[in-house]
């Protein structure tokens, strides 16, 4: 007896353990569009002196990373993103006004010895400058004594004794330029200018005390601490120590993104998700036993145990759910169901061919045919989720990388676990004497009547090809009649979205935005809020936007801030461009490396379709078109293309078997037996995008509207597009058919084996 189901059996025990274990003891990592806050991208500029590369950069992050620290806030997360970018996450933080002003503020920290009142037609020499104090007076200042970075500490404090009001205590690395500095200034006498000494922070003076009494020249404040006393308010004491203590940054830095997302809206998506993903699953395991009775009902407790297994994988990676991923999370269940149904179908056909040799050498035979569609298709799905990953940018890459698990999940799910329970209920006695309860004793109704009919698809393949390009063309006609209605994320701009006490209608909330002088604004309304989307304005204009709509509506409450740099849009624009092309470029690749050229140009051109048809679609709707639909555009093309190669695979199968049998025989004929396989994949998906669609919520409706479109257009494309397409193709090719796959072989014993 074969060792081999013993150790699958062991493996998934394995597996399905572990899995459980790291659910129980660890906890996922929320993105901030779930759990609520603040994420900032900076990027850094060049300065006279220095230039914003990766190091710069670095040393820049450092400096962030310790003001975030000083603001309190839980768990902060810094990164560098590419040389010049920097993305802050701050949980919980949900006033960008403040974390911006705090956090990326450049804080060039310099010292001045006060030279002189000078006169309005006054010119500086070189190394000095004139800036108003505090106060408005004009000052001379010197060159700087010392920067920010000669700071080694800095606290606010107040003395209740001296009444001197709010202080911010110094402690200087090297207090020798500090002493240099006051001791040239208290050479002065006291009231003359030159005794003052300006604390300028960014072009700003914030003080300008004069050097005490006490303080003798020429040796000036020693001990390497000082006091910086004035007029200082509670909140600027601390928040001034703040900055100094922070430090100096080597560059300049420039917010290009911000992302606010409000704590309630990140829990009303993740209960959505959880309701779409319970519906959807009940669905999808209905169906599965229904149409394949008893193995559907164990791939049912294989797919249960593929969700544990990706949670468990996202927990341990320390992987951050997003409210993309966690979409992509519910849509990969609907995924895995394929590689359970290529199994099955798989399995009918060799009972159906040989039923002598059971159910259990039929699911075998079934495994190891439906190996090499399950490979490539799940190949070139993670091909899509790594372009994701390496070209998408925020939220979106979170997608990329749980749709990745996914996949791998899905793998162990039906190769390994549906695999092990399946073969154990095929040996049962009471299973094998039934082989229709079994759910693979019958090839099913659709298979049943295909066979009756044995339609000759390709026969009118250029008539479906015609249909095609008259489709694609009212498609594509959208792009110009009602053109892209492209988000914030690609052209640039603010969106914010309030929720409100009181409903209030579009024309009056435009209206009161038009009253707090933004005219231009694009303002939507729906039962629970309201959209603004604006150009590029900053958080004070944003706030009376916020105290405008609060007026006509009452109590407001910003549930998601956006704001994208002009510069970063085209970019991300530019990367969608480029991540579409690039998707399409792998796909033709692989395919044409696994299959042939003319199997890999049908499969993309197909693809080619299917994208413009979503996007047609999208224009036609007047839906908006952001680094989700890029997304699901991706998925889209993932997803698709396991169709094409599902098709293509049992076209190289049937004409390597068959080689003198024309070409459009073989491809209709492939179609034709895969048609089940594609019909019931289809359907699993789409219980679980229709169940997205409806609970999902206003940010997951669009995201499964386009999967849904996509599904649809996916598998009409693979069976009266690529198809008809490889046929054309394979006319205008000299390149013989493929060779049927040897049989293996054991090599024959020689000799008995002993030795004498």
């Amino acid at each position: 007896m074969s060792r081999a189901p013993v150790v699958r059996a062991l493996a998934a025990l394995a597996v399905i353990a572990t899995s459980l274990v790291l659910a129980l003891t660890m906890s996922p990592r929320l993105g901030l569009d779930l759990r609520g806050g603040t994420q900032l991208v900076f990027e850094t500029k060049d300065s006279p002196t220095t230039k914003a590369d990766a190091e710069a950069t670095d040393r820049t992050l450092e400096v962030l990373r310790r003001r975030a620290d000083a603001l309190g806030v839980a768990e902060p997360t810094l990164a560098r993103s590419g040389e010049r970018r920097i993305i802050v996450e701050l949980p919980g933080v949900l006033d960008p006004r403040k974390a911006a002003e705090t956090i990326g503020t450049t804080a060039q920290l310099t010292f001045h010895q006060v030279l002189d009142y000078p006169e309005d037609s006054a010119k500086p020499k070189k190394g000095e400058r004139i800036l108003p104090d505090e106060d408005g007076r004009k000052l001379l200042l010197g060159p700087a004594g010392l920067t920010g970075e000669s700071v080694k500490d800095a606290k606010a404090g107040i003395d209740a004794q001296r009444a001197s009001g709010w202080f911010v205590s110094l402690d200087f690395r090297d207090n020798r330029p500090w002493e240099k500095l006051t001791g040239e200034a208290a050479c002065a006498p006291s009231g003359d200018p030159k005794r003052r000494i300006a604390i300028v922070l960014d072009d700003e003076v914030i003080s300008s005390p004069q050097v005490n009494d006490t303080v003798r020249c020429g040796v000036g404040i020693t001990g390497g601490t000082t006091e910086i006393s004035g007029s200082f308010t509670t909140e600027e004491a601390q928040n001034l120590a703040l900055l100094i203590k922070g430090g100096a940054l080597p560059v300049p830095v420039e917010i290009v993104e911000q992302r606010t997302v409000g704590p309630t809206l990140g829990a009303a998506a993740i209960e959505a998700s959880a309701k779409a993903a319970i519906i959807g699953v009940v669905l999808t395991a209905a169906f599965l036993a229904l149409a394949y009775r008893l193995v559907g009902l164990l791939a049912t407790v294989a797919l249960a145990c593929y969700a544990l297994i990706s949670y468990a994988a996202l927990v341990a990676l320390g992987a951050t759910l997003t409210l993309p991923g966690l979409a992509g999370f519910v849509l990969a269940i609907g995924m895995a169901v394929d590689a359970n149904v290529l199994v099955f179908e798989r399995a009918r056909e060799e009972y159906g061919a040989a039923s002598h040799k059971g159910l259990r050498g039929a699911l075998e035979k079934g495994f190891h045919h439906a190996w090499s569609a399950i490979a490539d298709s799940n190949i070139t799905t993670l091909l899509a989720a790594g372009l994701l990953f390496f070209l998408a940018s925020g939220p979106v890459r979170g997608f990329g990388v749980t749709l990745s698990i996914g996949v791998l999940a899905s793998l162990v799910s039906a190769m390994l676990i549906t695999r092990v329970l399946a073969q154990w209920a095929v040996g049962r006695r009471a299973v094998n004497s039934r082989p229709r309860l079994s759910g693979l004793g019958a090839v099913g109704a659709l298979r049943s009547w295909l066979n009756r009919k044995n339609p000759d698809l390709m026969r009118r393949g250029r008539l479906w090809l015609g249909i095609t390009g008259i489709l694609t063309a009212l498609a594509i006609a959208g792009l110009f009649v009602r053109g892209l209605d492209f988000g914030v994320e690609f052209t640039g701009g603010r969106l914010a979205e309030y929720a409100t006490s009181t409903p209030v209608n579009a024309d009056t909330a435009r209206q009161a935005v038009a009253d707090a002088g933004f005219p231009s604004a694009v303002v939507q309304s729906s039962d629970d809020g309201i959209t603004v989307r604006t150009g590029q304005i900053s958080g004070d204009e944003a706030a009376k936007i916020e105290a405008a709509l609060a007026n006509v509506a009452g109590e407001v409450t910003k549930q998601r801030d956006e704001l994208v740099g002009p510069s970063l849009g085209d970019e991300l624009r530019r990367n969608a461009l480029i991540a579409l092309g690039v998707a399409l470029a792998a796909q033709l690749a692989y395919l044409a490396f696994r299959f042939r050229w003319s199997f890999g140009t049908a499969a993309v051109l197909a693809l080619a379709v299917d994208v413009a048809m979503v996007v047609g679609a999208f224009a036609w709707l007047g839906k908006p078109v952001d680094g989700v639909f890029l997304a699901s555009v991706l998925t889209i093309i993932g997803y698709s293309v396991n169709d094409k190669v599902v098709v293509f695979d049992r076209v190289r199968e049937m004409w390597g078997a068959s080689p003198k049998t024309p070409f459009q025989r073989i491809a209709g004929s492939a179609v034709v037996q895969t048609v089940p396989r594609t019909v019931n994949t289809g359907l699993g998906a789409l219980f679980i995008l229709a169940a997205l669609a409806l609970l999902g919520g206003d940010s997951l409706t669009d995201f499964a509207v386009a999967l849904l479109i996509g599904v649809v257009v996916g598998t009409f494309s693979s069976a009266f597009v690529a198809a008809p397409l490889a046929v054309e193709f394979e006319r205008r090719s000299s390149a013989p058919p493929p060779q049927p796959a040897r049989k293996r072989t054991a090599p024959s014993r020689q000799g008995s084996g002993a030795v004498v």
